[in-house]
């Protein structure tokens, strides 16, 4: 495996690899959260919180050749029109081709990593996005002190071609789940190779279902990075249209009884 390289002070960078010794095969990228704004550097909390599933997820992709890596960003922000974090994505994208050569990336973002898995996910090396709870702010509020405003509502052209699963606690109350319906439903007119699964009861943080939320999140990767076929929920959420495939409900127990 290549040795992770040095980053420049103030540069992104990718965390330690986790996952295979061998050949690469395929690449996760994890993108943690933040906040609207901030130049200073992030919290190291976001990045341990992703560590888990890091863990799972290469578990989950060994035999088939899987390295995962959790993204460091410059800042703690998005910081409006500026969108640091999705720029940090692309560049992280970049690296993993130049470490590991032309194999397909999974970007997986929670909340302000969601939204900039959702805004990178046109880079050509990218195969498929997973967004949970994304932070999409009302176009003309999410610039913060010193940040330039965003007009306009997040793009979904450069989502297509990608597969794209969006999951989305109903009782956040930090992200507004009917504001990733609205973005889910625009990016399903341009793909059809998109859903989006509702955790009924769930707040931000999907803690209450874990568990399922993680089984989707390594039903939905082997799937789109090695073509192992998706469990029968998110095959019929891809296939239904709106708005049946974006309001999929996350059952009880979800993964129990996939082979993982």
């Amino acid at each position: 495996m290549a040795q992770e390289a040095l980053p420049e002070r103030g540069a992104a960078r990718l965390g330690k690899p986790v996952g295979t010794a061998g050949t690469v095969h395929g690449v996760a990228l994890l993108l943690p959260s933040g906040e609207a704004s901030g130049t200073r550097r992030p919290s190291p909390l976001p990045v341990a919180a992703m560590r888990p599933l890091a863990r799972r997820l290469a578990r989950a992709g060994r035999e088939e050749g899987l390295v995962v890596h959790v993204v460091h960003y410059r800042f703690r922000g998005w910081n409006g029109a500026a969108a640091h974090p999705a720029r940090d994505a692309e560049w992280a994208v970049d690296e993993a081709v130049r470490r590991y050569g032309d194999v397909p990336v999974c970007l997986i973002g929670t909340g302000m990593g969601a939204r900039a898995a959702l805004r990178a996910g046109g880079h050509p090396a990218v195969n498929s996005v997973l967004a949970l709870a994304p932070w999409l702010p009302e176009p003309d509020s999410a610039a913060g002190p010193g940040s330039a405003p965003e007009p306009e509502p997040d793009p979904v052209k450069q989502l297509a071609g990608r597969q794209v699963l969006i999951a989305h606690g109903t009782n956040d109350a930090r992200t507004d789940p009917d504001l990733s319906y609205r973005l889910a439903e625009r990016a399903k007119k341009i793909n059809r190779q998109v859903c989006r699964f509702e955790v009924h009861s769930d707040g931000h943080g999907l803690h209450q279902h874990r568990s399922e939320v993680t089984a989707l999140a390594v039903d939905f990767m082997m799937g789109s990075l090695f073509a192992r076929g998706y469990s029968r929920p998110v095959a019929d959420a891809l296939a239904a249209p709106p708005p049946l495939g974006l309001r999929m409900p996350l059952a009880a127990g979800f993964g129990s009884s996939l082979r993982q």
